[in-house]
């Protein structure tokens, strides 16, 4: 019996696309990853793959790519929601308090001009924050293995890690 609960919007729009058998890229991982989960946030926030840093992650404003031509992650598992949208509110209010405050307070303006100051300058920051905020979100759900991600490190930060740990490192 069908799903009539799925529309067309359901459906992811890019299909994955498997790395190809024997990629010589693959095989020796020439690309680096994040030392870090902020290095992995920066990365996405700057809207490059949190994994290798060599790729988009978004090939549209607000829709990530389905897999990373570079390092061949699967992107799909991402759920972001509408935390990006919650992050860039909370940091437009920041930004803004002081701002609204101050033109209020120290300029004759009337109220139809701060009211356009203070509505384009809020849509703005709001626009402009929503991508890094995704992108860092995505990032971070990569990181720490959230919702189908593989948590993964390089190994030699594993391998120094489990030396501290057990009282081998320096």
């Amino acid at each position: 019996m069908p799903n009539y609960m799925v529309s067309p919007f359901d459906r992811p729009v890019a299909k994955k696309i498997p790395p190809p058998p024997n990629d010589p890229d693959l095989e020796g991982e020439d690309f680096a990853f994040p030392a870090s989960g902020w290095e992995a946030i920066f990365r996405g926030a700057r809207g490059q793959c949190p994994r290798c840093n060599d790729a988009k992650l978004f090939h549209r404003f607000l829709k990530p790519v389905a897999t990373c031509p570079r390092c061949w992650q699967d992107w799909t598992h991402q759920q972001a929601d509408d935390f990006p949208a919650y992050v860039s509110i909370l940091l437009t209010g920041h930004i803004m308090a002081p701002i609204i405050i101050a033109l209020i307070q120290n300029t004759a303006l009337s109220l139809a001009a701060l009211a356009a100051i203070i509505v384009s300058s809020m849509l703005a920051l709001m626009v402009g924050f929503l991508q890094p905020a995704k992108g860092a979100i995505i990032a971070l759900q990569w990181w720490f293995g959230m919702h189908g991600f593989v948590k993964e490190r390089s190994i030699s930060k594993v391998a120094d890690h489990e030396g501290d740990r057990l009282g081998g490192g320096a």
